[in-house]
Parts: C-alpha cells; sequence; structure tokens
C-alpha cells in the first residue's frame, strides 16, 4: 500500500513509518521540518502541517490511507486537535485517501466505571487539558465521513521495553496496562492495511 504518516517524527509516528516500511509498503513521512529528521532517511519525507487542509491534501495525493501520530505542544491542545481533526477529514477527502487511523490517548477512553478516565477520581489536573484537546479532537472525527478509527494505548507507554511483536484490543482503559511504541506501531500499521475497527476509538494493550 501507499501510506502516509502525519507527525512521523515522533515516538509513535516513527514506529509506525519503521513499522509499514518493514512490512514492503510506500511510505511517505510528513513532518514539519524534513533537515531534523534525517533518522527518516529509508522513506519519502515532506514537510507538511497537519492543521492545514491544503497541506494535508497535498501531502497525501496518491496515497491508500493515512496515519496521524501529529502533536504539537507548542499549541493550547483543544486548538491543536481541533484544528488537525478537520484539516485531516477534509484534506484526506479531497485527496481520495479515505482511511485514518489516528493515535490517540487511555484518558478520552472509558474506565472500567464506564466513564472517561480523565472524568475518575484522582486523575491529574495538569493532564486535563490535554485530555480535553485529545477528545475535542475525537469528536471532530467523528463528524466527518471518512472511515477513521481512533487507536489508543490502554494504559500508558512502556518507553523502555522491548518489541514483544503482538497486542491485543482492551475491553477498557486501564492505567496499570503498559504498551510499548514498537507494538502500537504494530497495530497502528494493521488497522491501515486489514482494517477491523471502523468509526471507533479503541484501546491495545501488550498480548
Amino acid at each position: 500500500m501507499n501510506i502516509v504518516v502525519f507527525g512521523a517524527g515522533g515516538r509513535a509516528g516513527r514506529r509506525a513509518v519503521a513499522e509499514a516500511h518493514g512490512r514492503g509498503h510506500q511510505v511517505t513521512a510528513v513532518v514539519r521540518d524534513p533537515a531534523r529528521h534525517r533518522e527518516l532517511s529509508d522513506v519519502r519525507v515532506v514537510a507538511g502541517d497537519v492543521t492545514d487542509t491544503a497541506s494535508v491534501e497535498s501531502a497525501a495525493a496518491g496515497h491508500e490511507a493515512a496515519i496521524s501520530a501529529a502533536v504539537d505542544l507548542s499549541v493550547p491542545p483543544h486548538e491543536f486537535f481541533t484544528a488537525s481533526a478537520q484539516a485531516l477529514t477534509t484534506g484526506l477527502a479531497k485527496a481520495g485517501v479515505g482511511r485514518l487511523v489516528a493515535v490517540g490517548i487511555a484518558s478520552v477512553l472509558p474506565g472500567a466505571s464506564g466513564t472517561p478516565m480523565m472524568d475518575e477520581p484522582g486523575f491529574p489536573d495538569e493532564y486535563r487539558p490535554f485530555s480535553l484537546g485529545h477528545a475535542a479532537g475525537l469528536e471532530g472525527l467523528r463528524t466527518s465521513d471518512l472511515d477513521w478509527v481512533y487507536v489508543a494505548p490502554a494504559g500508558d507507554f512502556d518507553h523502555d521495553g522491548p518489541r514483544v511483536g503482538r497486542y491485543r484490543f482492551a475491553e477498557h482503559g486501564d492505567w496499570t496496562s503498559r504498551i510499548t511504541y514498537a507494538d502500537l506501531a504494530i497495530a497502528l500499521v494493521d488497522e491501515t492495511t486489514e482494517p477491523r475497527h471502523h468509526r471507533c476509538a479503541v484501546s491495545v494493550r501488550e498480548a
């Protein structure tokens, strides 16, 4: 497949690029400044802005599916994630790309209680704006006609763990759960090439 990856310079994005490229797919890595990402030398790298519809359309032209792991911590979360959801859904549609796999976070997913984890007792206040921004972006996906899936770790990332090579979908979020970026990337590429979930948010954890 021809796959375009937005936010390809971040931790999740780099692993998604590597996973897709390793499976023999043609990958275009979209970053804000290609000169800062010499590590992406094995794939086509282009400059792009995930919050700009025209930029998304240009980068996505000729591709069959997209992965977005983009984030910009210098911009207020609500502003960034709503703008990126709008630009992605509109720009991809204009480019003829019908499938989007978006990287999410656990806090917007239901916990064991059935309520979003960010609304459960003890959730740190300092993380709430970022979670609300993600939630707003997710709502933007829901209002689109695109075939999308929002894939989030069930809990948090295991930053130092090895690639296990497998994962499983979780019934709900769980703060004790961990998954490596490499194993999340497997789920991202699986959902890109052989979609199992459509227009919904799902969580994954180590198998």
